[in-house]
């Protein structure tokens, strides 16, 4: 039997090793990566460096063995096909995308090469792979828990504003996933008790229309559904709105709370992007798209934001503040 200090030893020395070697195999080929969005390049700054840094880590860096051709496509309309496929036309041995508008656009410009999602909601429902654990397509990479977290959202809410009857829902109706994200409410809001009201938007244009329309809704509060590239993109117009409305609101990714918003629940997309890497990286090594488990995420983050809980006159029960990752204040 080898003892603890012997093992930890042979890991020390084996170590080094692997990620010799794992930089060796990257150094081997200039690896072309593609990423296709839908909104701003400013936005997903973030999230793509901890995309980079996690192939640095890897040993594929940017102007040395890897190139990345990067495409934002800021909502127009008639945008993303034609830029899925001019990524198409250059080459890349991966495409990376974010929504299931760029992850169908990329399938229809090709099925040969890999593409690797990141954050997309239901991927067997909106057909993009036959199951999670044999997509059977060309697509792979990581899907969201949406759907799955919907209920918990709705009980963090009314933890919070325990009085809350009545809670609007931002929908977003040109995004293929949210109708199925509002049946799921629907379902969860009746042990509750709560009655659920639909917020439609029409897309970026009819944003400020929406807003305007949700002054008009009776509302105890809201939820921003997530998986949603617009409401992600253009979420400073969405969090000043609703807190000039003094509305509590529970959104997913949690840069809605860093920058003003009340409560989020859901995964770190930083934390997402990152683990994206280690699929480039199967994949640049043989790896087939087809045969590649989605892997969905297992951690969600409660972020509460203390500030802004006061500004709405609101003192989140002791019980909810020692469930959250984060407070701020």
């Amino acid at each position: 039997m080898i003892s603890t200090s012997r093992r930890t030893f042979c890991k020390a020395l084996a170590l080094p090793a692997l990620c010799a070697a794992g930089v060796a195999f990257a150094a081997e080929k200039n690896l072309r990566v593609a990423i296709l969005f839908s909104g701003y390049e400013t936005i997903y700054a973030a999230p793509v460096e901890s995309l980079i840094s996690g192939l640095r880590e890897l040993g594929y860096v940017e102007g040395k063995n890897l190139t990345v051709d990067r495409r934002y496509t800021q909502f127009g309309p008639d945008q993303m096909p034609p830029t899925a496929r001019e990524l198409v036309s250059l080459r890349p041995d991966i495409i990376i995308t974010a929504c299931a508008g760029s992850t169908r656009a990329a399938m229809q410009a090709t099925q040969n090469i890999p593409i690797l999602m990141v954050n997309v909601a239901d991927p067997v429902g909106q057909g993009f792979v036959r199951t999670l654990a044999q997509p059977g397509t060309n697509v792979t990479g990581r899907s969201s828990q949406s759907r799955e977290l919907i209920p918990k959202m709705l009980e963090l809410l009314h933890a919070a504003v325990p009085n809350a009857t009545r809670i609007a829902v931002f929908i977003n109706t040109t995004n293929t996933a949210h109708e199925a994200l509002w049946s799921d409410v629907e379902a969860a809001a009746r042990p509750l008790r709560i009655t659920p009201v639909r917020a439609d938007v029409r897309g970026p244009a009819d944003l400020n229309a929406a807003l305007d329309r949700l002054k008009k809704i009776s509302a105890d509060g809201l939820i921003v559904l997530p998986d949603d590239p617009m409401t992600f993109n253009l979420r400073h117009r969405i969090i000043d709105a609703v807190n000039q409305l003094r509305m509590p609101t529970l959104y997913g990714p949690r840069e809605f709370v860093i920058e003003g918003g009340f409560m989020s629940y859901g995964e770190s997309f930083p934390d997402s992007y990152r683990r994206v890497g280690t699929y480039v990286d199967k994949l640049a090594r043989g790896a087939k798209a087809a045969e590649l488990p989605i892997e969905q995420p297992t951690r969600f983050q409660l972020v509460i934001n203390l500030k802004t809980a006061s500004m709405l006159g609101i003192t989140p029960p002791r019980t909810l503040l020692l469930r959250a990752d984060e407070t701020i204040r």
